[in-house]
């Protein structure tokens, strides 16, 4: 169809199309600022409003993830203060249990102390009563050997009373030291 026509025609066609695409861009746009100009201020508020909401909407999501993390967070808390909370009451209980077996121990050793101490005056006052009856059995072994070997002899000695009688002098001597150190 276009090889028949000839060229001047088709060029006037082509720029007859061009020139109506630009009147029409041309008029389009000065419609568009008109109705720009004439445009009611509600629907710019309304627009407003509309991104408001949007960046509304987006905070409130924000802020309830956040929530439900912290929410998160205190639920763990929570859980960890409960355990401490327990780990510190057995702790607590293991101390008193601790501290009244420490108080008995200390007790029973002071009982011991005490018992030790009487039984160790008890074995110094044996053993003092001991040297004693061995030093008075090594004086009587003295006399005795001394007697029988004639070194001594009570019969001649005016003063002196009956050798039995020196004997039990001596005992009043030992019951006496005896009770003394006792």
């Amino acid at each position: 169809m276009f090889v028949e026509l000839p060229n001047e025609l088709i060029f006037i066609a082509g720029g007859t199309f061009l020139l109506g695409w630009i009147l029409a861009a041309i008029t389009s746009n000065l419609t568009a600022r008109r109705r720009a100009k004439k445009r009611d201020p509600r629907d710019d508020r309304i627009r407003g409003l509309e991104a408001e909401l949007r960046i509304a909407q987006s905070d409130s999501s924000d802020s309830r993830t956040t929530l439900e993390k912290l929410e998160d967070e205190l639920k763990e808390t929570t859980i960890g203060l409960e355990r401490r909370d327990n780990v510190i009451t057995d702790q607590q209980s293991k101390i008193e249990k601790v501290s009244s077996d420490l108080k008995d121990s200390v007790l029973k050793t002071r009982e011991l102390r005490a018992e030790l101490t009487d039984r160790a005056t008890a074995s110094v006052h044996a053993e003092a009563k001991i040297r004693e009856v061995e030093t008075e059995l090594s004086v009587a072994q003295a006399s005795t050997d001394m007697i029988a070997t004639g070194v001594l002899d009570y019969s001649f000695i005016p003063d002196q009373q009956d050798p039995d009688a020196d004997i039990d002098d001596d005992d009043d001597v030992s019951d006496a030291t005896g009770k003394a150190s006792s």
